[in-house]
Protein backbone atom coordinates (compact mmCIF):
# COMPACT_ATOMS: atom_id res chain seq x y z
CA UNK A 1 0.00 0.00 0.00
CA UNK A 2 1.29 3.58 -0.73
CA UNK A 3 0.86 6.41 1.62
CA UNK A 4 1.20 9.93 1.40
CA UNK A 5 3.24 10.44 5.06
CA UNK A 6 5.00 7.89 7.04
CA UNK A 7 3.95 7.62 10.98
CA UNK A 8 6.50 6.75 13.62
CA UNK A 9 2.75 5.49 16.20
CA UNK A 10 3.44 2.24 16.37
CA UNK A 11 6.00 2.23 19.04
CA UNK A 12 4.81 -1.03 21.50
CA UNK A 13 3.58 -0.11 25.47
CA UNK A 14 0.72 0.68 26.79
CA UNK A 15 1.18 3.81 28.25
CA UNK A 16 1.34 5.94 25.11
CA UNK A 17 -1.79 4.44 23.73
CA UNK A 18 -4.14 7.61 24.84
CA UNK A 19 -1.25 9.71 22.51
CA UNK A 20 -1.82 7.29 19.50
CA UNK A 21 -4.10 8.43 16.52
CA UNK A 22 -7.87 7.11 16.06
CA UNK A 23 -7.39 5.27 12.63
CA UNK A 24 -10.35 6.20 10.22
CA UNK A 25 -10.84 4.54 7.32
CA UNK A 26 -13.77 4.56 4.03
CA UNK A 27 -12.99 3.45 0.38
CA UNK A 28 -12.50 6.80 -0.83
CA UNK A 29 -13.38 10.76 0.44
CA UNK A 30 -16.90 9.57 1.79
CA UNK A 31 -15.57 9.53 5.02
CA UNK A 32 -14.26 12.54 5.08
CA UNK A 33 -17.34 13.72 6.54
CA UNK A 34 -17.41 11.45 9.68
CA UNK A 35 -13.89 12.76 10.35
CA UNK A 36 -14.70 16.50 9.80
CA UNK A 37 -17.37 15.26 12.95
CA UNK A 38 -14.62 13.27 15.09
CA UNK A 39 -12.57 16.35 14.73
CA UNK A 40 -15.10 18.85 16.14
CA UNK A 41 -16.28 16.53 19.07
CA UNK A 42 -12.98 15.37 19.56
CA UNK A 43 -10.46 18.38 19.03
CA UNK A 44 -7.71 17.24 20.76
CA UNK A 45 -7.26 14.06 19.26
CA UNK A 46 -4.56 13.18 16.30
CA UNK A 47 -5.99 11.31 13.38
CA UNK A 48 -5.01 9.03 10.49
CA UNK A 49 -7.63 8.71 7.85
CA UNK A 50 -7.03 5.76 5.24
CA UNK A 51 -8.57 6.39 1.57
CA UNK A 52 -8.73 3.06 -0.33
CA UNK A 53 -8.59 4.46 -3.55
CA UNK A 54 -7.25 1.78 -5.73
CA UNK A 55 -10.20 -0.43 -4.54
CA UNK A 56 -13.52 2.17 -4.47
CA UNK A 57 -16.11 2.24 -4.58
CA UNK A 58 -16.96 -0.63 -1.73
CA UNK A 59 -20.81 0.51 -2.47
CA UNK A 60 -20.44 -1.05 -5.37
CA UNK A 61 -18.80 -4.48 -4.53
CA UNK A 62 -19.73 -7.87 -2.91
CA UNK A 63 -19.20 -8.44 1.03
CA UNK A 64 -16.79 -10.62 0.26
CA UNK A 65 -14.33 -8.45 -1.69
CA UNK A 66 -15.20 -5.44 1.19
CA UNK A 67 -14.51 -7.67 4.08
CA UNK A 68 -10.69 -8.46 2.53
CA UNK A 69 -10.03 -5.05 1.71
CA UNK A 70 -11.24 -3.49 5.09
CA UNK A 71 -9.12 -6.11 6.71
CA UNK A 72 -5.95 -5.18 5.02
CA UNK A 73 -6.61 -1.46 5.69
CA UNK A 74 -7.48 -2.29 9.06
CA UNK A 75 -4.30 -4.01 9.57
CA UNK A 76 -2.27 -0.93 8.00
CA UNK A 77 -4.00 1.77 10.42
CA UNK A 78 -3.28 -0.89 13.89
CA UNK A 79 -0.04 -2.49 12.89
CA UNK A 80 1.29 -0.09 10.51
CA UNK A 81 0.33 3.70 12.06
CA UNK A 82 -0.24 2.15 15.68
CA UNK A 83 -4.22 3.50 16.11
CA UNK A 84 -5.78 3.06 19.24
CA UNK A 85 -9.13 2.93 17.85
CA UNK A 86 -10.74 2.11 14.40
CA UNK A 87 -13.91 4.34 12.95
CA UNK A 88 -15.13 2.41 10.05
CA UNK A 89 -16.53 5.57 8.08
CA UNK A 90 -18.38 3.56 5.31
CA UNK A 91 -21.83 1.91 5.70
CA UNK A 92 -21.10 -0.70 3.10
CA UNK A 93 -17.56 -1.54 5.24
CA UNK A 94 -19.24 -1.71 8.64
CA UNK A 95 -22.27 -4.09 7.42
CA UNK A 96 -19.56 -6.51 5.69
CA UNK A 97 -16.42 -6.49 7.86
CA UNK A 98 -17.05 -4.91 11.56
CA UNK A 99 -17.86 -8.08 13.51
CA UNK A 100 -14.39 -9.67 11.94
CA UNK A 101 -12.62 -6.28 12.91
CA UNK A 102 -13.60 -6.98 16.33
CA UNK A 103 -12.74 -10.42 16.56
CA UNK A 104 -9.45 -9.98 15.17
CA UNK A 105 -8.65 -7.36 17.84
CA UNK A 106 -10.90 -7.63 20.89
CA UNK A 107 -9.26 -5.12 22.93
CA UNK A 108 -9.24 -2.74 20.29
CA UNK A 109 -12.30 0.09 20.33
CA UNK A 110 -14.04 -0.24 16.89
CA UNK A 111 -16.85 2.33 15.93
CA UNK A 112 -18.79 1.68 12.80
CA UNK A 113 -21.80 3.00 10.94
CA UNK A 114 -25.61 2.15 10.19
CA UNK A 115 -27.91 4.71 8.53
CA UNK A 116 -29.10 7.15 10.83
CA UNK A 117 -33.00 5.33 10.72
CA UNK A 118 -33.56 5.70 14.37
CA UNK A 119 -32.61 9.75 14.47
CA UNK A 120 -35.15 10.15 11.12
CA UNK A 121 -37.64 8.54 13.02
CA UNK A 122 -37.51 10.66 15.56
CA UNK A 123 -37.64 13.77 13.21
CA UNK A 124 -40.19 12.97 11.10
CA UNK A 125 -43.54 14.45 11.11
CA UNK A 126 -45.16 13.02 8.23
CA UNK A 127 -44.35 9.46 9.07
CA UNK A 128 -42.69 9.16 5.59
CA UNK A 129 -38.64 8.84 5.56
CA UNK A 130 -36.37 8.53 2.26
CA UNK A 131 -33.22 6.71 2.24
CA UNK A 132 -30.13 7.15 -0.24
CA UNK A 133 -27.80 4.77 0.26
CA UNK A 134 -25.53 2.72 -1.85
CA UNK A 135 -26.98 -0.79 -3.53
CA UNK A 136 -24.22 -2.66 -0.99
CA UNK A 137 -25.92 -0.85 1.95
CA UNK A 138 -29.38 -1.63 1.31
CA UNK A 139 -28.67 -4.95 0.36
CA UNK A 140 -26.93 -5.60 3.60
CA UNK A 141 -28.43 -7.97 6.42
CA UNK A 142 -27.44 -4.93 9.51
CA UNK A 143 -29.26 -2.36 7.02
CA UNK A 144 -32.32 -5.04 6.21
CA UNK A 145 -32.44 -6.27 10.25
CA UNK A 146 -32.99 -2.31 11.35
CA UNK A 147 -35.11 -1.12 8.74
CA UNK A 148 -37.23 -3.96 9.82
CA UNK A 149 -36.92 -3.55 13.43
CA UNK A 150 -38.22 0.12 12.82
CA UNK A 151 -40.69 -0.47 9.47
CA UNK A 152 -43.74 -0.33 12.05
CA UNK A 153 -42.93 3.33 13.29
CA UNK A 154 -42.12 4.84 9.73
CA UNK A 155 -42.92 4.49 6.33
CA UNK A 156 -39.29 4.28 4.69
CA UNK A 157 -38.72 4.69 0.92
CA UNK A 158 -35.29 3.22 -0.12
CA UNK A 159 -33.43 4.47 -3.07
CA UNK A 160 -29.78 3.13 -4.54
CA UNK A 161 -27.90 6.13 -5.59
CA UNK A 162 -25.64 4.26 -8.67
CA UNK A 163 -22.87 6.66 -9.47
CA UNK A 164 -23.49 8.89 -7.08
CA UNK A 165 -20.77 7.96 -4.63
CA UNK A 166 -18.53 7.41 -7.62
CA UNK A 167 -19.41 11.04 -8.94
CA UNK A 168 -18.55 12.94 -5.54
CA UNK A 169 -15.13 11.08 -5.35
CA UNK A 170 -14.61 12.23 -8.54
CA UNK A 171 -15.29 15.56 -7.58
CA UNK A 172 -17.19 15.53 -10.92
CA UNK A 173 -19.77 18.96 -9.98
CA UNK A 174 -21.79 18.52 -13.31
CA UNK A 175 -22.11 14.22 -12.36
CA UNK A 176 -23.09 15.15 -9.01
CA UNK A 177 -25.25 17.54 -9.57
CA UNK A 178 -26.86 15.57 -12.48
CA UNK A 179 -26.94 12.24 -10.17
CA UNK A 180 -28.50 13.90 -6.86
CA UNK A 181 -31.50 15.22 -9.29
CA UNK A 182 -32.05 11.99 -10.34
CA UNK A 183 -32.29 10.16 -7.16
CA UNK A 184 -34.56 12.70 -5.20
CA UNK A 185 -37.39 12.93 -8.43
CA UNK A 186 -36.75 8.73 -8.35
CA UNK A 187 -37.49 8.67 -4.56
CA UNK A 188 -40.84 10.15 -4.70
CA UNK A 189 -42.42 13.91 -3.22
CA UNK A 190 -40.99 15.59 -0.77
CA UNK A 191 -42.76 18.12 1.59
CA UNK A 192 -44.78 18.72 4.93
CA UNK A 193 -48.21 16.60 3.69
CA UNK A 194 -49.13 13.42 4.50
CA UNK A 195 -47.62 10.59 2.62
CA UNK A 196 -44.96 13.23 1.49
CA UNK A 197 -41.29 12.58 2.36
CA UNK A 198 -40.26 14.86 5.25
CA UNK A 199 -37.22 13.46 6.53
CA UNK A 200 -34.05 12.06 3.99
CA UNK A 201 -31.60 9.75 5.41
CA UNK A 202 -27.80 10.37 3.65
CA UNK A 203 -27.10 6.70 4.08
CA UNK A 204 -23.36 6.84 2.72
CA UNK A 205 -20.60 8.80 3.44
CA UNK A 206 -19.98 10.29 0.40
CA UNK A 207 -23.56 12.13 0.58
CA UNK A 208 -23.24 14.57 3.17
CA UNK A 209 -19.96 16.23 1.54
CA UNK A 210 -22.91 17.65 -1.41
CA UNK A 211 -25.61 18.04 1.23
CA UNK A 212 -26.15 21.94 0.17
CA UNK A 213 -26.91 20.58 -3.48
CA UNK A 214 -29.44 17.78 -2.10
CA UNK A 215 -31.16 20.23 0.13
CA UNK A 216 -31.32 22.69 -2.65
CA UNK A 217 -33.44 20.00 -4.56
CA UNK A 218 -35.54 18.53 -1.81
CA UNK A 219 -36.59 21.93 0.08
CA UNK A 220 -36.19 23.95 3.07
CA UNK A 221 -39.14 21.78 4.60
CA UNK A 222 -37.20 18.55 4.62
CA UNK A 223 -34.60 17.18 7.22
CA UNK A 224 -31.71 16.18 6.00
CA UNK A 225 -30.16 13.40 8.76
CA UNK A 226 -26.52 11.35 8.44
CA UNK A 227 -24.68 9.70 10.90
CA UNK A 228 -21.51 11.46 11.81
CA UNK A 229 -22.35 12.92 14.80
CA UNK A 230 -23.47 10.24 16.50
CA UNK A 231 -20.76 7.90 15.36
CA UNK A 232 -18.47 10.88 16.77
CA UNK A 233 -20.41 10.93 20.40
CA UNK A 234 -20.11 7.19 20.08
CA UNK A 235 -16.02 7.11 19.78
CA UNK A 236 -15.76 9.82 22.79
CA UNK A 237 -17.77 7.34 25.03
CA UNK A 238 -15.99 4.32 24.25
CA UNK A 239 -12.54 6.30 24.30
CA UNK A 240 -13.44 7.83 27.27
CA UNK A 241 -14.88 4.52 29.13
CA UNK A 242 -11.43 3.05 28.08
CA UNK A 243 -9.07 5.53 29.29
CA UNK A 244 -8.01 6.42 25.75
CA UNK A 245 -9.05 10.15 25.41
CA UNK A 246 -5.93 12.60 24.62
CA UNK A 247 -4.72 14.65 27.03
CA UNK A 248 -5.64 18.43 26.04
CA UNK A 249 -2.01 19.58 26.08
CA UNK A 250 -0.74 17.53 23.48
CA UNK A 251 -3.11 18.85 20.94
CA UNK A 252 -2.25 19.26 17.58
CA UNK A 253 -4.26 20.07 13.97
CA UNK A 254 -3.53 18.05 11.74
CA UNK A 255 -4.63 15.22 9.62
CA UNK A 256 -2.25 12.34 8.48
CA UNK A 257 -3.33 11.09 5.02
CA UNK A 258 -2.83 7.72 3.54
CA UNK A 259 -4.10 5.73 0.24
CA UNK A 260 -4.00 2.77 -1.56
CA UNK A 261 -3.91 4.98 -4.60
CA UNK A 262 -3.05 8.73 -5.25
CA UNK A 263 -3.21 10.93 -2.54
CA UNK A 264 -4.17 14.18 -5.01
CA UNK A 265 -7.79 13.65 -4.83
CA UNK A 266 -7.97 12.83 -0.86
CA UNK A 267 -5.76 15.77 -0.17
CA UNK A 268 -7.91 18.26 -2.35
CA UNK A 269 -11.15 17.21 -0.62
CA UNK A 270 -9.41 17.04 2.48
CA UNK A 271 -8.22 20.66 2.37
CA UNK A 272 -11.79 21.25 0.75
CA UNK A 273 -13.98 19.95 3.41
CA UNK A 274 -11.77 19.65 6.70
CA UNK A 275 -10.52 23.12 6.41
CA UNK A 276 -7.43 21.85 8.27
CA UNK A 277 -3.81 20.98 7.75
CA UNK A 278 -3.06 17.80 6.52
CA UNK A 279 0.10 15.73 5.46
Amino acid sequence: MSTAAASADNTPGAADRPSRPIGVFDSGVGGLSVLKALREALPHERFVYYADTAHAPYGERGDAYVLARSQAVARELVEGHGAKALVVACNTATAAAIHVLRATWPDLPIVGLEPALKPAVAATRTGCIGVLATRGTLASRKFQALHAALAGQARFVLQPCDGLAAAIERLDTPEIVAASARWTVAIGRFGSEPGQIDTLVLGCTHYPLVSPQIAALVGPQVTLIDSGEAVARQTERVLRAAGLLRPPQQADDCVRLHASGSTATLRYAARHWLGTAVV
